[in-house]
């Protein structure tokens, strides 16, 4: 995710939220509902549907194991950290149709954050939410708002790469440490923005990763790749087709727009064109009704997508349509350990990115346990950062990507 997000349809709702209690609200508000990443009951009747890992692969799209994360980062550290009251940001989607990606990560921060602070008495850190409904009009009207607050001192976010880049120049202008658990758009780090990290791997891993896995299988003869219209679709259509090569037939390649959901003339021209597979790079509330019309329309092709349809209400939305679909992401499967504590402190199921945006938390909960609490000091701490954390290994290059990225397939069943 990222991510980015181009949602131009009927939303109302743009509110900043302060407090645990809110964004329980707005998640009954948004779409998110108390069913787990990993199985829900779907509109199409699908039951003991689930989320499953397949595999962990590499560039050139080959296995590799999970790494070892029993030495991560733990927020609530040795219980003797010392510091004035601090307050850091989250910002993203509380509330539209993809809010449940936005809602993964807060719960994270939550976590983390409560973790720290049962710990540490004598240093309190809280969270201030800011819902952006993950659209780059309506993150430009927030952001100000953050950067303007010097309480703030660094941001979990943004959250979808479509808002990251309408956002980040302002955001480095300020010295706004922002780490992003989900905006992978590989154009965001090319901006000469010095308070910008990333931490998962970008679109340029993800795509060239997943079309070496796809190819790899040999299962895959013709994929045609359909992508919507965010920064986010784009960019990652764009690797994986580069990556796929000739297996990409750029003659069934199609586009919608973000908020479509009637997708009959592209399930017309994928039932003309029989691919094996048809890749799509975009959200779930556009993957969900897509996959549903394709099935009605009799293609049974492998559905593939990404990370920004890897939640569970795509298997909610799309019921029985969205089994056996392959998922690509740069986050892995939530720990048994952190999954249990995630449950019990939210009542939701951990899902895409909530590991990232606990890991994420941590690493600035560290930073302002060593006495970093200004803008600039925590910027010059996470430059120089190096740790485990549950997710992968947090490492950064000058231009604020991670130094090693890996990626997940899942696999819906």
């Amino acid at each position: 995710m990222t991510r980015t997000s181009a949602l131009r349809h009927s939303r109302t709702a743009r509110v900043v939220v302060v407090g645990a209690a809110a964004v329980l609200a707005l998640s009954a508000a948004g779409c998110s509902s108390k069913s787990t990443d990993n199985s829900s009951t779907g509109a199409s009747g699908a039951s003991n549907l689930t989320i499953q890992p397949l595999v962990q692969i590499d560039a050139n799209g080959k296995e590799v194991p999970a790494s070892d994360n029993s030495a991560a980062a733990n927020p609530a550290s040795d219980g003797n950290d010392k510091c004035a009251p601090q307050t850091i940001a989250m910002s993203g989607p509380l509330t539209g149709p993809n809010a449940n990606l936005g809602l993964n990560i807060v719960r994270g921060v939550q976590l983390a954050l409560d973790q720290h602070n049962k710990a540490n008495p004598n240093c309190q850190v809280s969270v201030k939410k800011f819902d952006t409904e993950g659209d780059p009009q309506k993150a430009t009207q927030v952001i100000p708002t953050i950067i303007s607050d010097p309480s703030i001192a660094a941001m979990i976010g943004p959250t979808f790469s479509g808002e990251t880049k309408a956002t980040g120049q302002i955001i480095s202008d300020a010295g706004l440490l922002s780490l992003t658990p989900s905006a992978t758009n590989v154009s965001l780090t090319t901006n000469g923005w010095k308070t910008f990290f990333r931490g998962l791997g970008n679109d340029g891993v993800q795509g060239p990763s997943v079309a070496k896995y796809l190819a790899g299988t040999g299962k895959y003869k013709k994929i045609c790749v359909v992508q919507d219209d965010s920064d986010y679709g784009t960019g990652l259509a764009k690797t994986l087709t580069e990556g796929l090569g000739p297996i990409a037939d750029s003659s069934c390649a199609a586009q919608v727009k973000a908020g479509d959901k009637d997708f009959s003339a592209v399930v017309s021209k994928m039932a003309s064109a029989k691919p094996d597979g048809i890749f799509y790079a975009g959200y779930y509330a556009e993957a969900s009704p897509f996959v549903q019309q394709l099935r009605s329309g009799g293609v049974t092709s492998t559905f593939i997508s990404d990370d920004g349809t890897k939640d569970v209400e795509f298997v909610k939305q799309a019921g029985n349509s969205s089994k056996d679909a392959l998922l690509s992401c740069p986050c892995g499967p939530a720990p048994d350990k952190f999954a249990t504590d995630y449950k019990a402190s939210s009542g939701y199921d951990a899902g895409t990115y909530s590991t990232e945006g606990y890991d994420l938390t941590t690493i600035v909960l560290k930073g302002i346990a060593a006495g970093k609490v200004t803008r600039p000091d925590l910027v010059d701490y996470v430059k120089n950062y190096d740790g485990q954390g549950l997710a992968r290994e947090y490492k950064w290059n000058a231009q604020g990507e991670l130094s090693n990225a890996l990626i997940w397939m899942y696999q819906v069943k």
